[in-house]
């Protein structure tokens, strides 16, 4: 019982986040139920208008020929003006449906802009970029019938059952008893199938976020031959949402069958009571005009609920969606910068761990009583066996985490002071797994600083020895890279992402595995130009190859999320530890 109540209070919150989005076209939407109800309005009076008609041919011979003309001519007219509302109200529509779809993507991606690396790395990718393109667009269509059918269809509801108790209360109450069978029949089917449309926009983000691991990895999957295991996960999640889709388009689909036939139980009942009235068995004043307009009415009345049912499908999704992107927009974003927090000029490079904390999982200890310092110019390298936690040292540094005790320092001043924008521009990054946008090289190059000049950017390619396979690409510098670098060789990304940390001149360095994607002998011009550049430099290397740190100033050896050992290569070589093993088994 408790899970029911919570699936009937999903839809109504969902709605009112709906209309916070719809807010700022409040008057776009005025200005389309104006243009609906002018629609409305006019399409109920025609009706009246023909059974005047009718009423005016009352025998042989006994026709009013210049009344009917006349009511025929100002229905013509009357038929342009509805048309014509009809029309405004779906320009408007539309406008407010782009409208909409905009913001809620530029939500959405500002919210991905400040989500926390810990939601990134619980969420696969895929399921979030489906949020952001498919579910949207699925909301869009959904919310577009939406205003088209629910605006006009209430308006003619409401114009119809007034005209009705205007030609005959007792019509009209057929009407009114007969209304809630359309209703009930609608509700029940919407509520059934709205958790099934979850399922389904679920299952969707599931099969996007396969295909996209698929597609990302396909040369690893050829390597070890599991193609046909990919296919076979795909297949299945494949029929999941198959299975969901079926189930929910089914359920929906009943609506409009359930609907139709209450709908003409609504017909046959106007219908036998304005017989009645027309025989003045249920009193008098109903004509044979005014019954059929009363039978073009009931048509009306019914057809609303038809055309809402018939959407109701693409409505229940289109909500679902919503809901699935505003969960994105709702998550809670990163750490905000603390009220008093300052904004860093350029540093000195002053770096300093102090008994930092720091887990993933809050029940389970991780990194504890971390202590490293680095002076400003040093040379600083954190080894240690894969998963000790070198990366998520840096990743501390950098904010993309927040520590659970302990201090981070900068020049003294605690990096939970420092504003992430200011701490992150003191520092140059180059990663082992790289980075670079759909853009031409000149692009990627200046990524992290765009006033760079032409011999600046080239100057830094040639101390990285990037330059000369630049020039060999077929527009040089202006030639645009596919995603994620397109055809270069891993070597050659790696190359222009050391550029791109060169050219924006840090003072503070971060090397994550940087070199680990290069042949020795471009290491060893590449270590060369390293050198050059952290002269005066506070660098930070976090690296497997033991040979391209033994010349820095100090070395912290990681195992389990503490630092064991500290000193210089020659130091911790001499004290015969865990350093000095693993500089014995090195495989360089």
């Amino acid at each position: 019982m408790p899970e029911k109540k919570k699936k009937q209070k999903a839809p109504k919150g969902t709605v009112k986040k709906l209309l916070r989005f719809l807010r700022p076209y409040r008057g776009r939407l005025l200005l389309s139920l104006v243009c609906s109800a002018v629609n409305a309005g006019l399409s109920l009076y025609i009706p009246l208008l023909f059974g005047r008609c009718i009423d005016l041919i009352t025998g042989a011979g006994q026709v009013d020929t210049e009344g009917v003309k006349q009511k025929l001519i100002f229905s013509a007219g009357l038929i342009l003006v509805s048309a014509l509302g009809a029309y405004l109200a779906a320009v408007e529509n539309n406008r407010v449906t782009a409208a909409v779809t905009k913001d809620l993507r530029n939500a959405a991606f500002r919210k991905i802009q400040v989500l926390p690396l810990s939601f990134l790395d619980s969420h696969p990718s895929g399921d979030t970029l489906s949020r952001v393109v498919n579910d949207v667009d699925r909301f869009a269509d959904g919310l577009l019938l939406g205003f088209t059918q629910f605006f006009s269809g209430v308006i003619t509801i409401a114009g119809t059952l007034a005209l009705l108790f205007r030609i005959s209360r007792f019509v009209a109450l057929t009407v009114v008893l007969l209304t809630p069978l359309s209703l009930l029949t609608a509700h029940l089917i919407a509520h059934r199938s709205f958790r099934y449309f979850q399922r389904q926009a679920a299952t969707r983000g599931a099969l996007t976020a396969v295909t996209e691991e698929s597609i990302g990895n396909l040369k690893t999957l050829k390597a070890f031959g599991q193609e046909a295991a990919a296919a076979r996960k795909f297949g299945a999640v494949n029929a999941e949402l198959k299975a969901a889709s079926q189930k929910a388009i089914f359920i929906s689909s009943l609506s409009n069958p359930g609907t139709r036939f209450v709908n003409a139980l609504v017909y046959a009942g106007v219908a036998l009571t304005g017989a009645l009235g027309v025989l003045g068995v249920l009193g008098g004043g109903l004509t044979v005009g005014l019954l059929t307009s009363a039978l073009g009415f009931a048509n009306q009345y019914t057809k609303p609920f038809n055309e809402i049912s018939s959407v109701f499908a693409e409505m229940q999704n289109a909500l679902t969606c919503f809901s699935r992107v505003t969960a994105l927009i709702e998550a809670p974003a990163e750490q905000p910068d603390a009220p008093d927090a300052i904004a860093l000029g350029r540093a000195a490079g002053d770096v300093e761990l102090r008994d930092v904390a720091f887990s993933y999982d809050k029940s389970k200890e991780f990194i504890k009583d971390f202590n490293l310092r680095v002076k400003p110019g040093q040379k600083a390298a954190i080894v240690g066996t894969t998963g000790c936690g070198k990366t998520t040292v840096i990743n501390l540094l950098m904010r993309f985490y927040e520590i659970d005790g302990g201090e981070i320092l900068l020049d003294g001043t605690p990096i939970s002071q420092i504003t992430k924008r200011s701490l992150r521009g003191n520092v140059g990054m180059v990663l082992q797994d790289t980075w670079l946008k759909n853009a031409t090289v000149r692009e990627n190059l200046t990524e992290g600083r765009p006033d760079a000049t032409d011999e600046e950017m080239i100057a830094a390619a040639k101390r990285t020895h990037a330059h000369s396979f630049i020039k060999r690409l077929p527009q040089g510098y202006d030639t645009v890279l596919g995603e994620d670098g397109g055809s270069l060789s891993q070597g050659q990304k790696q190359l222009l992402c050391i550029t791109r940390a060169m050219l924006a001149d840090p003072n503070i360095l971060i090397l994550d595995e940087a070199t680990s994607s290069i042949d020795l002998a471009t290491e060893i011009k590449v270590q060369r130009a390293f050198d050059e550049l952290t002269v005066g430099r506070t660098c930070i290397i976090v690296a497997h190859r033991l040979s391209t740190v033994m010349h820095c100033d100090v070395i912290a050896v990681m195992d389990r999320g503490r630092i064991i050992e500290q000193g210089t290569h020659a130091a911790l070589l001499e004290k015969g530890g865990f350093y000095a093993n693993l500089w014995a088994s090195r495989k360089n």
